[in-house]
């Protein structure tokens, strides 16, 4: 179960790594202290919405116990078909923003980490235990966007597209897992 939820955190966290990278392009000079906010932002935000993601899920997990492998498949998928989706849009559409506020990496932190609170709720309707999945995904994020605004800065943007495209996959794949095991096919 640690291995899945290692490969949700990759998963999730993609959207979160795009953002740190755009942060580190837009830095004229490396700046560790920004590293680590832009990272602990995206890490915090990423293990908080699985939590509340399950304590929806666990709440509602009467009523859509007969259908929830399907409903997880669904929301993976989603998730991860959204992800590879975003990835081809163009330059045009996505710009690094240069400018630094704790408010405006708060709301990107948020926006970055709806896509934890679906799959929170997933895991409540599976009862999977959140403390370690969140801890998980969060530590996940941390270290990806930690890296990530390096790799903005160092590297620039030429892996973005695929990063996204190996996350949406990922979750997709996740979700096709869960939904075989349930049927019995795997």
């Amino acid at each position: 179960m640690i291995f899945q939820f290692i490969a949700i955190g990759i998963g999730l966290s993609m959207d979160a790594f795009a953002a740190s990278m755009c942060k580190g392009l837009s830095m004229n000079e490396i700046n560790h202290k920004r590293a680590v906010a832009i990272a602990g932002f995206f890490g915090i935000s990423q293990a908080l919405m699985p939590v509340l993601g399950w304590v929806l899920g666990i709440n509602f997990i009467s009523y859509i116990s007969p259908i929830d492998h399907w409903i997880v498949f669904g929301l993976l998928g989603a998730v991860g078909a959204k992800m590879i989706i975003d990835s081809f849009k163009t330059e045009k559409e996505e710009k690094c923003d240069e400018k630094f506020s704790y408010l405006d990496l708060f709301l990107l932190a948020i926006a970055t980490s709806i896509d934890a609170l679906v799959v929170g709720l997933s895991f409540g309707i599976l009862g999977s235990p959140i403390v370690l999945a969140s801890i998980v995904i969060g530590v996940t994020t941390f270290s990806l966007s930690f890296a990530g605004v390096y790799i903005g800065y160092y590297i620039g943007g030429k892996f973005r597209k695929a990063a996204e495209i190996i996350g949406g996959t990922a979750l997709i794949l996740i979700g096709l897992q869960i939904l075989l095991q349930h049927l019995e096919i795997i």
